[in-house]
């Protein structure tokens, strides 16, 4: 299974915005935003003037690392999405919203996607009472997400789940005690809050 394994505050400081990677570190002053608010490398100071192709590159890197994704798992995606009624980016970002380790995020049972991914993979997380380990799996409207009785994750998501860092979005439904959340519907556009333009990553693919 392909991973990124550099340091992943590299990537925010390349897109200028919080991506939100590591959980409660980009809550605080040692965010790589805040200490150095400029791209990574030697020439990260330097000025440059961004082309519309740079700028649509830049919306679909943003949208790839927000959600942990590499590049031939994102135009499979993108094809998915293309093959969908309706218009291609919304459809895009709601197949990335229905991801495992994103919805366990959301629910807020993990500190950050990559958190999420973690414990999907090392088979915490349960989907209608049997175990599924693929972060990439898409939840399906009615399934159940769920903390394994016998996780040793347990600890650890109630503390996720007590900061409270986000709001759970109306798509989904959680029930705190039982460390379990349902999905009650699919997301809409105004349901994924993401700095992302998705149609300038349609004009991309389109070219």
């Amino acid at each position: 299974m392909a991973r990124y394994h550099a340091a992943v505050c590299r990537q925010c400081r390349r897109e200028g915005i919080k991506l939100f990677l590591k959980g409660a570190r980009c809550f605080t002053e040692k965010c790589a935003i805040e200490r150095r608010n400029y791209p990574p490398g030697q020439h990260g100071l330097r000025r440059s003037k961004a082309t519309s192709y740079g700028v649509q590159l830049r919306e679909k890197q943003k949208a790839k690392r927000i959600y942990g994704v590499l590049e031939s798992q994102f135009r499979r995606y993108f094809a998915r999405a293309e093959a969908e009624k309706g218009v291609t980016g919304e459809n895009l970002l709601k197949l990335l919203e229905r991801r495992l380790d994103n919805v366990v995020f959301r629910l807020g049972m993990a500190a950050s996607r990559r958190e999420g991914r973690q414990m999907v993979a090392h088979s915490h997380v349960q989907v209608d009472g049997r175990k599924v380990s693929v972060p990439s799996y898409i939840v399906k409207v009615g399934e159940v997400v769920q903390l394994r009785a016998t996780s040793k994750m347990q600890e650890r998501v109630a503390d996720n789940l007590a900061a409270g860092r986000s709001p759970v979005p109306a798509w989904l439904e959680l029930d705190v005690n039982e460390k379990r959340g349902t999905v009650r519907g699919l997301p809409i556009r105004e349901d994924i809050q993401i700095p992302v333009q998705e149609q300038l990553i349609v004009e991309l693919f389109s070219k």
